[in-house]
């Protein structure tokens, strides 16, 4: 079965109409992978497919309403034109597309989903069977439950009320909007056949969802869910046509987030239409489209990029955004977040932060042409990567899956047993790893204590190997987390192999660091990437 949003655009000008892809991704519980999921197909706004009426209706008096047959006087089409990139057609030029959306204040404060407005470059909104559109400008919006709120033009609207009694399964409900980019409206019947469900999708992470049978299409997406009375019970945002599934934003999510939005603020967003993706190997948010000054465009994130990470965390490797949002809900929108992407275009991983410094190439070890030995530059890989962690869960890795032997415990520098500490040694041998130089592996450890005895610096000095190798430097080291230097190692016991060793700490110096890992082949510098990309010290040590 497939959850979509209800996506369908066409392209503006001389060209004709286009249609493009519906998302469709499987839905899971939370946290559970999604199978077959291939990545992000869909467009982010929705779309129109014919043109609006040309009788203009007489205004209606501002009011709120209290039926559901005046219900349309306050349910708005809207359309949003803008560039957009997509993973299958590339760059989109002045992509239109068409959403629905309810007014709830008569000032012409009105509710959409975020997918339908975020990143578009203008809107334009039919109100009540309007010919002439109104302009419309976004005051806030939600990436993560979906919503926007938006200003219309204008004032003295009639709009709808939020329903004020309990959300019980069996509760008819109405679902009213532009389905299909039909300029008439449209209201469809079901009841509440989930008070509570599951909310986790490719595109957003909503907590509180209602499950309906009221029929929505392509085109529903930001429309109201409504009670008999014509009050407003949620916001549409997603369906599975197959087994006649719909899904609404609950009026208890959607209010408190309302409430900030109007007043200009953002809510668990960056500033991207993005959707996530994951298949079986690679994961990431596709970004659709950027708003314009948000901490995503200062960043430097364009259309087109992959998320990799935030916080260096891996995102979406259930193709959900539930990490992504997660990471958000725990911050404040001012905080500095390290980010990564991918840049498809001119294939380059780019390091950076979220209200921080720009993104950056970041060096990499296996693209590095200059390694004595290795001038290949890194072109082998291992099949395959896992996380481990240690026996206290302190420290976190990505290894290659064949360096199966690992150790963990407090870590033993020069002899002493350091307190407040933790060491793991992940290798396919650890014997040969720490006895030969012919097997790959790594160590890792982070200590309290040793940061209260000396510098990073002093900390590789006193991790000599010049009786065994050849010393060709001291470079500087940072990941968004963790800074310090590198020493690098060659030539060690006569044969190529390659020995780097990162002295580090975090901001506040609260403890020291080291990551050493032996380099035998070229697919180990893909290793040595993938270990300083993922490797993070999480507990108290």
């Amino acid at each position: 079965m497939k959850l979509s949003r209800w996506c369908v655009g066409r392209k503006v000008g001389t060209f004709g109409w286009l249609l493009l892809v519906i998302a469709m991704v499987a839905l899971s519980g939370c946290g559970a992978a999604i199978p077959g999921a291939t990545g992000p197909t869909a467009v982010p706004t929705e779309a129109a497919t014919s043109e609006p009426p040309t009788a203009e209706p007489t205004p209606e008096p501002a009011r709120g309403l209290g039926s559901l047959a005046d219900a349309q006087q306050a349910v708005i089409q809207i359309e949003a034109q803008g560039t957009f990139v997509s993973p299958d057609e590339g760059m989109l030029f002045n992509v239109a597309g068409r959403g629905s959306g309810f007014i709830i204040d008569e000032s012409g404060i009105a509710v959409t989903n975020n997918h339908v407005v975020t990143g578009a470059a203008l809107l334009k909104v039919f109100v009540n069977g309007e010919s002439r559109p109104r302009n419309a400008r976004v005051l806030g919006v939600s990436e993560c439950s979906d919503l926007a709120v938006i200003d219309i033009e204008g004032d003295g609207f009639a709009y709808l009320d939020w329903y004020d009694d309990n959300l019980q399964v069996g509760l008819d409900v109405f679902a009213a909007g532009y389905p299909l980019g039909d300029p008439e409206f449209t209201l469809t019947r079901g009841i509440i056949s989930k008070a509570r469900t599951d909310g986790e999708t490719s595109w957003a992470s909503v907590d509180n969802v209602l499950e309906h049978d009221a029929t929505i299409n392509p085109g529903n997406s930001g429309g109201p869910l409504l009670s008999n009375d014509g009050a407003v019970i949620g916001v549409n945002y997603a369906g599975r046509s197959d087994t006649k599934q719909y899904y609404a934003i609950s009026r208890d999510e959607a209010l408190p987030l309302i409430e900030k939005m109007r007043d200009g603020q953002d809510v668990t967003s960056i500033g991207i239409n993005g959707e996530a993706f994951s298949n079986g190997f690679d994961s990431g948010i596709w970004v659709w489209s950027v708003k314009s000054g948000s901490p995503a465009d200062n960043a430097g994130v364009k259309p087109g990029d992959i998320i990799t990470k935030l916080e260096r965390l891996v995102l979406a490797t259930d193709g959900t955004m539930t990490d992504y949002c997660d990471i958000l809900r725990s911050r404040n929108p001012s905080d500095t977040l390290a980010i990564e992407v991918v840049r498809g275009d001119t294939q380059q991983v780019l390091e950076g932060q979220i209200n921080g410094r720009e993104l950056e190439e970041t060096f990499s070890f296996a693209r590095d042409e200059n390694i004595p030995g290795f001038q290949d530059g890194g072109s082998a890989t291992y099949d395959g990567y896992e996380q481990i962690t240690d026996v206290n869960e302190l420290l976190i890795v990505e290894v290659p899956t064949s360096w199966s032997d690992v150790s963990s415990g407090t870590w033993n520098f020069a002899g002493r047993e350091m307190e407040r500490s933790v060491g793991m040694t992940a290798a396919p041998d650890i014997d040969a790893f720490i006895n030969t130089w012919d097997s790959p592996g790594v160590f890792i450890g982070a200590s309290q204590q040793l940061a209260q005895e000396m510098s990073v610096t002093d900390l590789l000095d006193q991790n000599s190997f010049s009786q065994s190798c050849t010393y060709e430097g001291r470079d500087d080291y940072s990941d968004g987390l963790y800074t310090g230097f590198f020493d690098t190692w060659t030539n060690c016991g006569g044969t190529d192999t390659v020995l780097i060793v990162v002295a580090f700490a975090p901001e506040d110096g609260s403890f020291l660091g080291l990551v050493q890992v032996q380099v035998v082949t070229e697919a180990d510098l893909e290793a040595l990437d993938r270990i300083l990309d993922t490797f993070i010290v999480v507990g108290e040590l």
